[in-house]
């Protein structure tokens, strides 16, 4: 039978894994590997993919590629795969690896003076970002999902200046699956740090060690760190932190990134064995399980055929030897190898599967995780079930649920939209309104009492205040999105959303993980973008891109804010969730559209681990708030700033620089009113409209403050425009191109011409949505 016949809470042991290529490579990397045990949790509400649990943690799988795993019922195979964790390890001393259990010691110290680089690598979702903060003192954001880190940081431990620690993206082994994990692996092997700090999620211990032992094989100095210690004491569970170091030869430190527990005790450690060069006591993982030693023999054979070749290409022979059984195209390329020395590998190898009865990869892969079953047993006393998982269980089954996930995300969107929208974020702004306009007053009494010349009198009040002023007021709109957006992504419900929409997005072409950089655009388009590097394919990476600005980011708020209260006050709350619900309708349209023209093609599969949900923390929340508050203050004293100064000045002076009272015969008008004829059709062709719009590319929020300059105030635009004009130009507005900003972060995730199509695609997008709503608007008004 096949993991797709499973049914809920039955338990199989896999036979074979099917499939090919860097996806199969990914299933044997997760732990999905012939002898291991695996559990159906439960299916998506739409029956598509399915959660499974094996190594002691969640993974998500789709049913076509549950078809490719063979398995045997586990009441058929218990004895076997008990048996496989009963083998003892067998010392192999060739080539002085064998039952070195201690550091190997560095021939020289690093010179003084040297900057000491560390490589902070792990799984996804493990801590990384959490301790790098601690390590730092920076202030990156972290989140409860995996693929958060998308790019490397860097930045010095405190109180050493002479190091430097690179928060990588989350890898799940050396054989990289998607973009982000490029980067890591290209990092570690390509700019050589002088130590590596691994962090392991002390409760999922089982599946994070896999990448420990390819790390080891790099003859990296390196530190264990084992985060989230506190939840595997408060569950009964211990590690023998001693052992654990004796069968691993490299120190190894129990830490709680998010408590600052053991931190100042790994630093020691790290910056010990990196001034030292102590590199792994242990690089040869191989048991008796391996019928002879045919793994074993297979590595070696090849160490003594590439050895030159490796040391030519700066590359660890072990690891070398170790990725080319795994077929790994980047590291044969890189060896340089001859057309001989190749067939004499390849040779090698199909010994080794004949006599292992495992292909090369999962021979390779059943090897780490036979080491790592041995060590668990022999060091880690497992907890009882924790409290975090039995607590996620039970969340689980109302969000999750077959027929409540739905209406459960629904609901939540609606009421974050409404909370933001019509109470705490609207209570706040209009408290904001009411100290911005005091201040106002205040100043332009002052200017007056003093005096001061006019047209200074006007830059300061109906330039800087009128413009800057209308787009602070939307400040707490602001914030107060980014706050909920915040909590769903720190409590792991993120992760759930991607699960129980996969189903509905590859119907329109993407896998599930895509909708997590979709609901990061509503934030901000820029990190929506550099989100999507999670995405394996190329394809999804693209199409997730080309549809995040789509999704209405908080730049856009004011805009919404200032229409919907001038032109629809009675239903302004309605107006703008309809404004969002409308940017995803289309997005949808769209999607369609690129996936039967330049994306056609399915979806990637959907392998994707479920975290625990964990309660937010309140200094990652009020970082993030203080970030994005910060972000928008920058923006508003700067570019707003400049805008603001650039349109008071070309609407108060003509061509001849000549300071004009009547604005039609300013230089702004005469520009603007070139572009303004396009816009006839749309109900809006005032060059006033049309100078907001270009100078939204800037920053959305310069719209409302290049309206408000132009006009006045908002009861002038009220009078200006009427009601089938306005819903046309906030239609518009939702759609056309997003900032330069998220142009740039397109630009540099897909080159240049890929952005053009996009800001070229949005506009078109948005001139056509915004006639069909302006054909409706004068059928209703």
């Amino acid at each position: 039978m096949t993991l797709k016949e499973l049914k809920i809470g039955e338990s199989a042991v896999i036979d074979t894994v099917g499939g090919e290529g860097a996806l199969r490579q990914h299933f044997l990397d997760m732990g999905l590997i012939p002898g291991e045990r695996v559990t159906l949790v439960k299916f998506a509400p739409m029956g598509d993919p399915m959660e499974l649990q094996i190594h002691g943690y969640e993974l998500t799988l789709r049913l076509d590629d549950a078809a490719r795993i063979a398995v045997t019922p586990a009441a058929s195979a218990p004895a076997a795969a008990h048996a496989r964790r009963e083998s003892k390890m067998v010392e192999h001393p060739g080539l002085g690896e064998g039952g070195r259990y201690h550091t190997k010691k560095g021939e020289h110290p690093v010179p003084e003076g040297t900057t000491l680089t560390f490589a902070l690598a792990g799984n996804q979702n493990c801590g990384k970002t959490t301790l790098f903060n601690q390590l730092t003192g920076s202030n990156q954001h972290v989140g409860n999902f995996p693929g958060v880190t998308v790019d490397r940081k860097s930045g010095a431990i405190k109180e050493h200046p002479e190091t430097e620690v690179t928060d990588l993206p989350g890898i799940y082994s050396m054989s990289p699956y998607s973009n982000e994990e490029i980067v890591t692996r290209q990092f570690i092997i390509g700019e050589k740090p002088t130590g590596i700090i691994n962090i392991v999620d002390a409760t999922n211990i089982e599946r994070n060690l896999y990448l420990t032992m390819q790390l080891m094989e790099l003859e990296t100095p390196m530190v264990l760190a084992l985060n989230m210690m506190d939840e595997v004491r408060g569950n009964g569970g211990t590690i023998r932190i001693n052992q654990m170091e004796a069968m691993l030869g490299i120190p190894v430190v129990p830490i709680s990134a998010a408590k600052n527990e053991g931190v100042d005790e790994l630093v020691d450690h790290a910056i010990h064995v990196a001034k030292y060069q102590e590199r792994p006591g242990r690089m040869d993982f191989c048991g008796e399980e391996d019928h002879g030693g045919a793994v074993h023999r297979c590595i070696h054979g090849i160490i003594h055929l590439i050895e030159d070749h490796a040391k030519a290409a700066g590359i660890p022979v072990r690891f070398a030897a170790t990725k080319l059984v795994e077929g790994d195209a980047r590291i044969e390329q890189a060896l340089k190898l001859d057309q001989n020395e190749k067939e004499m590998i390849e040779h090698i190898i199909v010994q080794m599967e004949q006599e292992r009865g495992l292909d090369r990869a999962a021979a390779i892969a059943d090897m780490r995780f036979h080491f790592i079953h041995q060590l668990v047993d022999q060091t880690v006393v497992k907890p009882h079930q924790s409290k975090e998982q039995l607590r996620s269980s039970r969340i689980d089954q109302f969000l999750t649920g077959k027929y409540t996930a739905i209406p459960a995300f629904v609901g939540i969107m609606a009421l974050v939209f409404y909370l933001t929208f019509g109470v705490i974020g609207a209570g706040l702004q209009g408290l904001l309104e009411v100290g911005i306009d005091r201040l106002t007053v205040l100043v332009d009494d002052a200017l007056t009492y003093w005096n001061v010349n006019e047209v200074v009198h006007s830059l300061v009040i109906d330039g800087i205040f009128t413009g800057v002023g209308s787009v602070l007021s939307f400040l707490p709109i602001i914030v107060t999105l980014f706050f909920f957006l915040s909590l769903l992504e720190d409590t792991g419900y993120m992760a759930r959303v991607a699960f129980v929409m996969d189903k509905l997005l590859r119907r329109i072409g993407l896998s599930g993980r895509s909708i997590v950089p979709m609901l990061i655009g509503f934030g901000c388009t820029v990190p929506g973008v550099m989100a999507s590097r999670t995405l394996p394919s190329e394809r999804d990476r693209k199409m997730t891109i080309l549809l995040t600005p789509f999704m209405s980011c908080s730049a856009k708020l004011p805009i919404y804010s200032l229409f919907a209260v001038t032109f629809f006050p009675d239903h302004a709350a309605l107006v703008m969730v309809g404004l969002y619900f409308l940017g995803i309708i289309v997005g949808i349209l769209a999607a369609f559209a690129l996936k039967g023209t330049l994306f056609r093609g399915e979806a990637v599969p959907f392998v994707m681990e479920l975290p625990n949900y964990r309660l937010p923390g309140l200094k990652n929340v009020c970082q993030l708030l203080w970030e994005k508050a910060r972000d928008f203050l920058e923006r508003a004293f700067t570019v707003i700033f400049i805008a603001t100064i650039v349109i008071w000045f070309l609407q108060n002076f003509d061509p001849q620089l000549s300071l004009t009272a009547d604005p039609q015969e300013s230089i702004l008008a005469l520009v603007a009113s070139c572009i303004a004829p396009l816009f006839a059709p749309l109900g809006f062709a005032d060059w006033r409209v049309s100078t907001a719009l270009i100078t939204g590319f800037m920053a959305k929020e310069s719209v409302v403050s290049t309206l408000t300059i132009l006009y006045g105030s908002s009861a002038a635009l009220g009078a200006a425009l009427s009601p089938a004009a306005a819903a046309p130009l906030l239609v518009f507005c939702l759609l056309y191109t997003p900032c330069i900003a998220a142009v740039a972060s397109v630009k540099r995730e897909l080159g240049r011409r890929w952005a053009a199509v996009m800001v070229l695609n949005q506009c078109a997008v948005a001139w056509v949505a915004a006639l069909i709503v302006r054909l409706i608007a004068l059928a209703v008004f």
